[in-house]
């Protein structure tokens, strides 16, 4: 049965030396039918074109098919500008055929592990980007987004395996120690945190924080840490 490799934020090419070392030190543990989630800040579009270049061509030549949540550091247009298919039961960007943008408020059914996926995040650092080049209002979900995301719960019966964002329901962020820094803010974590209290799931793995800890037992921060859920209990 297919594996998943679960790891935080990678910054184009900036923070992919822990991915690339994962699969060095696991060599023909994995192959295509396993896969790679990534929590966000990815740049698979996005930073420099050089950056997203060398993003693409590494991750390309992983053994497995990458999958991940956009985060607040991407290249939101050019993202959304892909075409939307349909994969495994849910909307997403085919960036390359086996890198592959999982869409905010889907579920997707991986050989039998569901999935909720949502991504987006708000920015901390605007004040030293510039809108449009580095930094895109996309970053932050939009209504319709956020009304998907719900309907699409509904339809499974708030059940899911497991649910990947980027950002962090409210109470989880607090624990975490960090407060909120505009209303995009406060309304992304309030929707995630209605989402935890009425969705049923394992575990919920999530970034753009760059801290490693674990939360109530089931919300997970991820950053260099990488973890491997083996649907088969093996």
């Amino acid at each position: 049965m297919a594996k998943f490799i679960i790891t935080g934020d990678t910054h184009g090419t900036m923070d992919l030396a822990k991915v690339v070392r994962f699969f060095g030190d696991h060599e023909d543990e994995y192959n295509e039918d396993d896969h790679l989630i990534i929590c966000g800040d990815v740049g698979a579009c996005g930073f420099t074109p050089d950056m997203e270049k060398e993003t693409r061509r590494v991750l390309r030549d992983l053994p497995v098919t990458v999958l991940f949540v956009d985060g607040n550091h991407e290249h939101h247009p050019r993202l959304n500008d892909l075409p939307v298919d349909e994969w495994m039961g849910g909307k997403v960007h085919f960036v390359e055929p086996d890198i592959i943008h999982l869409m905010r408020g889907q579920v997707y059914d991986i050989n039998g592990t569901r999935f909720f996926t949502f991504g987006g995040a708000y920015s901390v650092d605007r004040y030293a980007r510039t809108e449009g080049f580095d930094w895109f209002p996309e970053e932050i979900p939009t209504y319709e987004e956020y009304e998907e995301g719900l309907a699409n719960l509904e339809s499974c019966g708030y059940q899911v395996d497991y649910i990947i964002t980027h950002s962090a329901p409210r109470e989880v962020a607090a624990a975490l120690g960090y407060g909120e820094e505009s209303v995009e803010e406060i309304a992304l974590r309030r929707y995630l945190q209605q989402i935890a209290d009425e969705t049923e799931f394992r575990k919920w793995f999530f970034g753009h924080f760059h801290e490693d800890e674990i939360i109530e037992e089931v919300f997970v921060a991820m950053y260099e840490e990488i973890m491997v859920i083996d649907p088969s209990g093996c």
